[in-house]
Order: structure tokens, then sequence, then C-alpha cells
């Protein structure tokens, strides 16, 4: 493409996408003035377990005009607990699946990706929705994909430059959250649970903790996502461990209008 044709079509608008099988969430970032111009969720009824996932993304594409709107970016982003991060020394792309097969079902007919994470030295290994980037290839054409985890803990590890404190970071999301423990730039711990109950949620982090050899009076917890004071997962934790809060997103807020609670919740969307 010619420099004059490039000029000529940029749109200085970025589409990022977080999709997973219960929905997805998009924003639209204006790259020519840093900050983010709208952001929006879309919920599968949990009922579609007939319904194909390709139909559903289908009429989030219908009801949305912003999907179909040109783009000089788009990046797809996979939300799911399919996924690992391996150290670059042990890292082979020849044998993504073996990476896996610790913490997840996989079958040979899986397809595996990876995403490198260079300033860090090691690789986010997952299994990404195939069918679901299939649909986009329709969609769009092209598009670059990451997993979730990739841009939650390369940021969260950016952001614990200097603290030589270990501290547990964890993002809160319906159904399941990721433990995340990380000190000056060096990622200890990162593990995903599914859970039902507040005491789910508790024994998880405590155990975590117990591993690490982290105790509950001293280490300091940070809660991104779906959570808030008021919960009752945040009351849980605040009984059991002493120095807790929620993640500083002020930096965040520089570049969009939105609430402490709504750059919380999309801290990966809208750092993507």
């Amino acid at each position: 493409m010619s420099i004059t044709t490039t000029i000529t079509d940029k749109k200085y608008k970025k589409l990022s996408l977080q999709v997973s099988l219960t929905g997805l969430s998009f924003c639209v970032f204006d790259t020519l003035n840093q900050v983010i111009l709208c952001v929006k969720e879309v919920h599968f009824d949990r009922f579609h377990k007939a319904t194909k996932i390709e139909e559903l993304f289908a009429d989030a594409f219908n009801n949305n005009p912003e999907l179909k709107d040109s783009y000089d970016e788009i990046l797809v982003i996979h939300s799911n607990n399919l996924s690992t991060f391996v150290p670059e020394p042990l890292f082979d792309e020849h044998f993504l699946g073996s990476y896996l097969q610790y913490n997840t079902k996989v079958f040979d007919t899986d397809f595996f990706a990876f995403d490198e994470i260079q300033n860090y030295q090691m690789n986010a290994v997952y299994i990404p929705y195939v069918n679901i980037n299939n649909f986009f290839i329709d969609q769009f054409g092209t598009f670059d994909y990451k997993h979730a985890n990739t841009i939650l803990v390369t940021k969260i590890l950016d952001e614990s430059k200097n603290n030589d404190d270990k501290k547990m970071i964890v993002n809160f999301n319906p159904g399941h959250f990721e433990i995340i423990v990380v000190q000056n730039q060096k990622l200890h711990l990162f593990n995903s649970f599914d859970y039902e109950t507040p005491e789910d949620f508790i024994y998880y982090l405590l155990f975590t903790a117990e591993q690490l050899n982290m105790n509950p009076e001293n280490f300091k917890l940070e809660l991104l996502g779906t959570i808030a004071q008021e919960d009752d997962f945040y009351k849980i934790a605040y009984k059991y461990i002493r120095n807790i809060g929620i993640y500083d997103v002020s930096h965040l807020k520089k570049y969009n209008s939105y609430s402490t609670a709504e750059n919380q919740k999309h801290f990966i969307l809208f750092q993507s």
C-alpha cells in the first residue's frame, strides 16, 4: 500500500473486542487523541446453549453498528481459562499443547496459540475460540488477536516496577477470578479459579497465600474487576486479610470519562 493511500484511508480509530462464550464487550479508541470513544457490553442469554455461538455474535453485530464501522486496527481478545504462562528458556512453539495439559483437558483437534511477552521473557500459551475467530474473518478480513490474560499480567507487571513487596492482585469476574502474585516486575504466580460462594473465594485466596508463604497479616491484596467494597466477596476477604483494597486505576481515567468501577471492570479492554 502506498503512503498516499495509507494517509487518505487513515481513520485514526481502533476497535478492541473482548470475547467469551457468555458474551462480548468492545470499545472504540481514538488513536489520534489517545482517548476511548465508547464502550459497550453484550450478554448472551444463559439459555443460549441450543444456539450456535456464531449466530449470537451475528446478532450482536446487527444490533451494534459500531462493529460494522471501518478501523485502522482491530484486536480480538479471547477470554477463557484455557491459558498458561511459560518462561522463554522452557518454551518451544512446537509443543504448545504440552504446556496446557497440566491445567486443562486438551484434545488432538485443539488449536493452540501463543503471545510473546518480550519484556518479561515468557509466552502466554492458550486455546483461542477458533469458531469465533472464523466468524471475525468473515466480518473483518484481517485482525490481530491475543489472550486476555496476556494483557492483564503484562499491565500488572508493568505497574509493579520498583515495588519490592510481594503483592497479590485478584481480577474478579462473574463465576471465575484470576490470582496474580507479583514483586517488582517478577511473576511469582498466575492461576484461574471458578467459584460459587464467598467461602470458595476466600479458600482459594488463603490457600494460594499459604503456598507462597504470604502472611495474611502482612501482604497486600488488591482487587480488580467486578467487585466493590459492599460485596460479600470483598467483606469476607477483608475479614481474613488485613491489608486489602481496590486496585488503583486512576492512570486509566486520564484517557476516558468512565467511572472508577467501569475502569476496574474493563481494565483489560481499556489497555488493549
